[in-house]
């Protein structure tokens, strides 16, 4: 997944514009390898579902 792409679901996600973004277990690694180098990394929280995909949201608070 484009650095690019990613930047934009996360900032989408931050604002409320999206509710959550479902990743598929095949775009996973790529998408996490740049979720994980923001500041706000701990504002989003990711739900393993069946079958490998991830459903992203934005918390407000920090998860610890």
């Amino acid at each position: 997944m484009e650095k690019d792409t990613v930047k934009k679901i996360l900032e989408q996600l931050k604002s409320g514009e999206i509710e959550e973004v479902i990743i598929k277990k095949e775009e996973f690694l790529s998408f996490r390898e740049h979720l994980v180098k923001r500041e706000d990394f701990k504002h989003y929280r990711g739900v393993a579902e069946r079958g490998g995909d991830v459903t992203y949201r934005y918390l407000q608070k920090p998860r610890s």
